[in-house]
């Protein structure tokens, strides 16, 4: 049975190629970075013009923008992730390891691992990127944390729910309001907010906002948030393990 280092080793290189080939999924990768920077060279620059043509102060929602990146960043992962798994249940590949030295399992294991590292290293990078948060390193650690379990979440949501890569587009269409939705609570002040709570994606924008306003329980609160997604992801595997010998 191959474990840790090798099955990276086994199947890293051949991601890299699969990724390399798909030309909607190799521009996907370098979204978040080139997100970022747009955020840093275009945000002040709408601002400035908003101002100067139409009066109009976009500054208070500077945070809302940033916020966004928590979510954006997983979310680019987890369709890339998510489109491979499918592409590679329709080839019948997932069901040839049954006969391989790699276990579902551990493969599983890798192919949801992959999205969270992805997710924690591009999420320490393109905010300091973005040149507008100020946060310390130990806030842009954890907000990382808290991001990185939404990449696998919809991998395997869309590997558990869609029958082809056709109904996987329209899936991740559908579930990019999961992804919205949770900012509107931005603007809902107190208790109601937390009702958004339900989704697992807004505990990392949440997350975010209590770091700009300097609350002390910051932390609490990006804990619950990375356990409840953590535990959707496990019953989704569940769910896409269970299709699978269907």
């Amino acid at each position: 049975m191959m474990k840790g280092t090798a099955v990276f080793k086994a199947l890293g290189p051949i991601d890299m190629r699969n990724v390399g080939r798909d030309e909607m999924l190799r521009w996907m990768v370098f979204l978040p970075l080139l997100l970022a920077l747009l955020m840093r060279f275009g945000w002040p620059a709408l601002v400035r013009q908003l101002q100067i043509s139409y009066q109009f102060d976009l500054l208070p929602y500077t945070t809302l923008l940033m916020s966004f990146l928590t979510i954006g960043i997983p979310a680019v992962f987890g369709m890339v992730i998510g489109f491979l798994l499918l592409d590679e249940r329709d080839e019948g590949s997932l069901i040839g390891l049954q006969v391989t030295p790699l276990s579902l399992n551990n493969y599983l294991i890798y192919r949801l691992g992959m999205p969270i590292l992805l997710t924690l290293v591009l999420v320490l990078v393109s905010l300091p990127l973005a040149g507008i948060s100020t946060f310390s390193l130990g806030q842009l650690v954890l907000l990382a944390l808290v991001s990185a379990p939404m990449a696998p979440l919809l991998a395997v949501f869309l590997a558990a729910f869609a029958s082809n890569k056709v109904q996987g587009f329209a899936l991740a269409k559908g579930a990019g309001t999961f992804f919205v939705v949770p900012l509107v609570a931005y603007f809902i002040e107190g208790t109601w907010q937390w009702v958004f709570g339900l989704m697992p994606t807004f505990w990392a924008p949440k997350l975010y906002w209590l770091f700009s306003d300097g609350l002390p329980f910051a932390w609490l609160v990006g804990l619950v948030g990375f356990v409840y997604q953590l535990l959707w992801v496990y019953l989704l595997a569940r769910r896409f393990n269970k299709k699978l010998h269907e």
